[in-house]
């Protein structure tokens, strides 16, 4: 009985010092665990803030094209804005000048004028009839 008594001790002491390492593992893991999770949590937090400062970034430049653009598109209006009156102007002068003419002509030659009219009057005339 005296070797039941002795192996009994020791094994009870391996079981406690098997448990003992048990719990420093397990202890250990959590610590482990809690470490990757503060470690992940921070590699989140720097992502989100280069996401944002990206975000950021991307805006600011799509902001900034878009000004350049309306720039760019009221540079082009005012430049065809002011081509147009030129034309209008010169087209206006041009059919004031022609009536001008005319009148010249029909006060000058009021024969020629009536013959001419009712030539091409009767022209067009003819041409409609069809």
């Amino acid at each position: 009985m005296s070797d039941e008594n002795s192996t009994n001790p020791s094994l009870e002491s391996a079981k406690a010092h098997a448990k003992d390492a048990a719990e420093a593992a397990k202890s250990h893991l959590k610590e482990a665990v809690d470490s990757s999770k503060e470690h992940l949590k921070q590699a989140a937090g720097d992502l989100r803030s280069v996401a944002e400062a990206k975000a950021r970034e991307l805006r600011e430049t799509a902001e900034s094209k878009t000004r350049e653009f309306r720039e760019t598109a009221e540079t082009k209006a005012r430049e065809f804005r002011g081509r147009a009156e030129q034309t209008y102007g010169d087209t206006a002068e041009r059919v004031r000048t022609f009536q001008q003419d005319g009148e010249a002509y029909i006060r000058e030659n009021p024969m020629k004028a009536v013959v001419t009219a009712a030539a091409a009057g009767f022209v067009l005339g003819m041409l409609f009839r069809r």
